[in-house]
């Protein structure tokens, strides 16, 4: 890392530097095109310095060559100047956002965008799930990965606990559902082919678990919901 590096937090007048180093770093980065003009990237990291996000810079000579934008539980930018990459900057600000959160956090990177999940692998980050980008506004395939922090057990135990609550507000939808196309059936008769079009559509999502035990899940969640109607 060059000797001159310093690290600091960020101020508002940082905002034209910081888009500059976001904007370089993404077009020569193997990432899919971004969906803003340079201008809104501008302004909408101007609104985030004033934001409750922590937001840390990489100076050398007095020149911004990177930066780190931090939630309380998400990475959600790092970036650093291609003149500088390969300088250890990128490492500086990652230890730097280890030591800010030292609970874990997590991030998304690009599938595309290689070299960025190698270098998070090669510093103890881990993929822990993959989706088709429908939830980005690129709509490009992206890897979520954490970094587990100083209690691994305790951080991936509250990613469950945040799931659970998901899941709970979804099992009680589903109930309601259940519950209410009762009375518009002929009769409470089951459907299996029905049934086993749901536990393939879930398969697509989670691919691991399959039809076949997918199936099985579906069967307890209805078979539990027609026994709630009697109480």
């Amino acid at each position: 890392m060059p000797t001159e590096v310093s690290l600091r937090p960020a101020v508002e007048d940082d905002a034209d530097a910081v888009a500059s180093v976001h904007l370089t770093a993404r077009r020569q980065a193997p990432m899919p095109p971004g969906v803003h003009t340079a201008e809104a990237v501008r302004l909408w990291l101007s609104d985030r310095l004033q934001s409750e996000d922590e937001f840390w810079v990489a100076e050398v000579g007095g020149a911004v060559v990177g930066y780190v934008r931090m939630t309380e539980t998400w990475l959600d930018d790092l970036y650093v100047a291609p003149s500088y990459a390969g300088e250890g900057i990128g490492t500086a600000l990652l230890d730097l956002a280890k030591s800010r959160r030292s609970d874990g956090f997590c991030l998304w990177v690009f599938e595309s965008n290689t070299p960025a999940r190698e270098f998070y692998a090669r510093r103890g980050l881990m993929a822990l799930e993959r989706t088709d980008g429908e939830g980005n506004e690129e709509k490009a395939p992206d890897v979520r990965m954490v970094w587990p922090g100083r209690d691994p057990v305790a951080f991936f135990r509250g990613l469950i606990d945040d799931v659970d609550a998901q899941l709970g507000d979804l099992l009680a939808r589903r109930v309601a559902l259940t519950r209410v196309v009762q009375d518009h059936k002929p009769d409470r008769a089951r459907d299996p082919a029905r049934e086993r079009e749901v536990a393939e559509r879930l398969a697509a999502h989670a691919p691991e678990l399959g039809p076949d035990r997918l199936g099985r899940i579906v069967d307890a969640i209805i078979t539990e919901s027609l026994d709630s109607l009697d109480g």
